[in-house]
């Protein structure tokens, strides 16, 4: 079994939001330090960013952080919250033999539960980074890593990766 780490929403535009119980900046940093630690044992990086459906130009900011990116990591485009419904990722995965998905990104309560919320309907174990995530407030974060999180799979830090 393969382990893939599933990093949400990483754009200038979503790291700048006001977040608790994290910043922006915070996740952002710890997220390319998992990253790093990922691609140092060969598992798959996969970088998930939104874009507006039917709209003729992208808000400022809707591309990746900068430094997020290396070659070989898989880059999903979604258009919705989560970001299984109407892209490839779920084959992407797959064809790389990923089972386990460890999650990290913004926003806790939206995108990256949106996302894993899919996943486990899709039969894959999970695991949370709570460190590396952050959302609109401490409460709609916490609630997510305590007791959301946990139902579907195992809640961690940063430092069990690194």
């Amino acid at each position: 079994m393969s382990s893939g780490l599933v990093l949400i929403d990483l754009m200038p535009r979503i790291v700048a939001l006001p977040l608790a119980p994290h910043s922006g900046e915070d996740v952002l940093d710890r997220c390319r330090a998992l990253a790093g630690a990922f691609r140092a044992q060969g598992r798959p990086v996969v970088l998930v960013r939104v874009e507006r459906p039917n709209v003729a130009e992208q808000p400022t900011g809707s591309e990746l952080a900068p430094g997020l990116q290396e070659p070989g990591d898989v880059v999903v485009v979604k258009q919705t919250i989560g970001a299984f419904h109407g892209t490839d990722l779920d084959e992407r995965l797959r064809e790389r033999g990923v089972r386990t998905l460890v999650f990290g990104g913004l926003v806790t309560s939206m995108g990256v539960e949106s996302t894993a919320r899919v996943a486990s309907d899709h039969g894959y174990d999970l695991e949370f980074v709570a460190d590396a995530m952050s959302d609109r407030t401490a409460e709609e974060h916490d609630f997510a890593v305590r007791r959301t999180f946990p139902r579907f799979g195992t809640v961690r830090n940063t430092t069990d990766y690194l």
